[in-house]
């Protein structure tokens, strides 16, 4: 089995940043795709950024130029630095990555989520 905790999360003035931090624990033999994911209230969860296991990634529009994605296959760990935030980027974050598991296969996990206010 496989575990994401994540951590980083908090409230931030407008124009503030924010480093988001995800860690992969547990029997894994790989890890494929890792990435953030939001969700904020009334509102369905969004993909934010994602990164391959090759360094390759993508960004929502509403976050590029803002937002950076990066991991760490050494710590199996994801990070998500946040630039010039905005009230609109007020949500829960979760982390996200496909792992395959000695025991379980390959399969998609999720973290907890961590929350994310940008308010004055």
């Amino acid at each position: 089995q496989g575990q994401l905790v994540e951590s980083g999360g908090g409230l931030v003035q407008p124009g503030g940043s924010l480093r988001l931090s995800c860690a992969a624990s547990g029997s894994i033999f790989s890890i494929y795709a890792m990435g953030w994911y939001r969700q904020a209230p009334g509102k369905q969860r969004e993909l934010v950024a994602v990164i391959t296991s090759g360094g390759s990634t993508n960004y929502a529009d509403s976050v590029k130029g803002r937002f950076t994605i990066s991991r760490d296959n050494a710590k199996n760990t994801v990070l998500l630095q946040m630039n010039s935030l905005k009230p609109e980027d007020t949500a829960v974050y979760y982390c996200n990555a496909r792992l395959k598991t000695y025991y379980s296969g390959t399969g998609d996990y999720w973290g907890q989520g961590t929350q994310v206010t940008v308010s004055s």
